[in-house]
């Protein structure tokens, strides 16, 4: 079976989601991005897996569910970082971020049947999963991170490796308030799209823009 990590910032005002500002405030924000965590985490804990792995820049909370190791991050870039939660793994293993909370169990229940890698393109050119069948850091090492070409990057480095790559359903990361709004309509059911709803429109924003980022 797969190990399951899920790399993630502890929720606090000013440290995550800080594209949501403006139109949210740093504590909307955050209640968002613990919103979004709290759903991925429940995605996982539900899914298929051999062991769930928080890997964690800050402390955890009562967010976390039961079942999960939690680990710190490691230094350097974001692609250090993500090489050193591979590194940290034997046997297959599907790392995911805490941008999508629309993730379901039956997403991450994956096997590496007929493949070698697993790659989950994201809407804004960055990828939401990676899976390897053997985790190899230097895989991820080197790969430029948060740009428009990240995704292609990260998966034309796979290519090279001469590893098959099978294609994860594409996804939308909650980045800015419009995304915001589309992951909450696509997951109406999930915490996420509940704490939106209770922060009702944004400050400064008139009714119009208010119901492009709620939703309603």
């Amino acid at each position: 079976m797969t190990t399951l990590l899920v790399i993630a910032k502890e929720p606090l005002p000013g440290r995550v989601k800080t594209r949501l500002t403006p139109p949210f405030t740093p504590h909307e924000a955050a209640r968002l991005a613990e919103a979004a965590l709290a759903d991925t985490l429940r995605a996982v804990a539900d899914a298929s897996a051999r062991r769930r792995v928080l890997v964690l820049d800050g402390a955890s909370g009562p967010w976390l569910p039961t079942g999960f190791e939690v680990v710190p991050q490691g230094a350097g870039g974001l692609d250090e970082r993500l090489a050193a939660a591979f590194a940290a793994c034997t046997g297959p293993t599907l790392l995911i971020g805490m941008d999508t909370p629309q993730v379901t169990p039956e997403l991450l229940s994956v096997d590496f049947a007929g493949c070698d890698a697993l790659f989950g393109p994201a809407e804004d050119g960055g990828f939401w999963a990676l899976g390897l069948a053997e985790p190899d850091p230097g895989l991820l090492r080197g790969v430029p991170m948060s740009t428009p070409t990240t995704g292609a990057a990260q998966r034309a480095r796979l290519m090279a490796a001469g590893l098959c790559v099978r294609d994860l359903p594409r996804l939308r990361d909650v980045d800015t308030a419009a995304d915001a709004a589309a992951v909450a309509a696509a997951a109406p059911h999930s915490r996420f799209a509940a704490q939106l709803a209770r922060l009702g429109p944004p400050q400064g924003m008139g009714p119009r823009q208010s119901r492009a980022v709620t939703g309603r």
